[in-house]
């Protein structure tokens, strides 16, 4: 039992950046083209991040670095524990933590740019964390408990039970993934008033490092709704794909909104749902 555990967490730990870097390939080429341009190509994450590695390391202070480490764990833990079948609550804790600290290291360095990057990071986990808790309490009223086990077991798919929760999911999941229109603290695009923001200080490896914690943290939110149908290797498979293309539509399609709106909506479309959807669940 514990080489099968400890044979599971090396798999986790080394495949999970592998495919998490090939979905943001995949994402880049399929923005493109919905953009009618050809875009790079699929493996160029991984190009970037070797040649990331390959810089000089330069921070601002030693705690930036620290924060780096801390992320990229708390985010390959958090992957561990889902794929060992751990408690949800559990899970949530860790991947906080690791986004606290990286939070962190952007506010270690005087740069105006990172400062506010890194208030509007906090802004984010303040909308998508109470969102995920909402979800994991309706998986814990369904299989009552909280551990990913026990959705294993579960006799039906999740998505029977409690669709609204899928879709409070994908709210939480469009602006843990980064996508418009709640992308406030660490967009890419140029045409955006604060470029990378929360990234703006880390550089090099470090800022490798944080590409890949990002990629650990792709899997398991994909983890996440992959629950949702889990009586089927397959269904799980085209239920995230489905869910993923989704995500891609809608970050093409719509601007970027202020952290007054994402905080308003999130919370109050959370709140709503998840209470039609327990109603329904113990009406039946």
């Amino acid at each position: 039992m514990i080489l099968t555990k400890l044979i599971i967490a090396i798999a986790a730990v080394v495949l999970a950046p592998l495919v998490g870097g090939l979905i943001s390939g995949i994402d880049r080429r399929v923005t493109a083209r919905l953009q009618s341009r050809f875009g790079p190509p699929i493996l160029q994450p991984f190009y970037d991040v070797f040649k990331l590695f390959g810089k000089e390391a330069m921070v601002t202070n030693t705690w930036q670095a620290l924060c780096a480490y801390v992320y990229v764990v708390g985010a390959a833990l958090s992957v561990v524990l889902l794929c060992l079948g751990a408690d949800l609550l559990l899970i949530f804790f860790v991947l906080t933590v690791g986004g606290v600290f990286m939070v962190m290291g952007a506010f270690a360095s005087p740069s105006p740019y990172s400062q506010i990057g890194g208030q509007r990071e906090l802004l984010q986990m303040l909308a998508y964390e109470p969102l995920l808790i909402l979800v994991f309490a309706a998986i814990a009223a369904v299989t009552g408990s909280f551990k990913v086990t026990a959705v294993f077991g579960h006799a039906r798919p999740l998505l029977y039970d409690i669709p609204l929760m899928f879709i409070v999911l994908g709210y939480a999941l469009t602006i843990k993934l980064r996508k418009s229109p709640f992308d406030i603290s660490a967009c890419h695009h140029a045409h955006q008033e604060l470029v990378r923001g929360v990234y703006t200080e880390y550089s090099g490896p470090y800022l490798a490092l944080v590409e890949i914690a990002h990629w650990y943290e792709v899997i398991l939110v994909l983890g996440f709704c992959a629950l949702f149908w889990a009586t089927s290797v397959t269904g799980m498979i085209v239920l995230v794909a489905a869910t993923y293309f989704v995500e891609l539509v809608v970050d093409n399609v719509t601007a970027r909104l202020t952290w007054r709106w994402m905080l308003k909506s999130a919370i109050s479309m959370g709140v709503v749902l998840t209470v039609i959807n327990m109603i329904w669940i113990y009406a039946h």
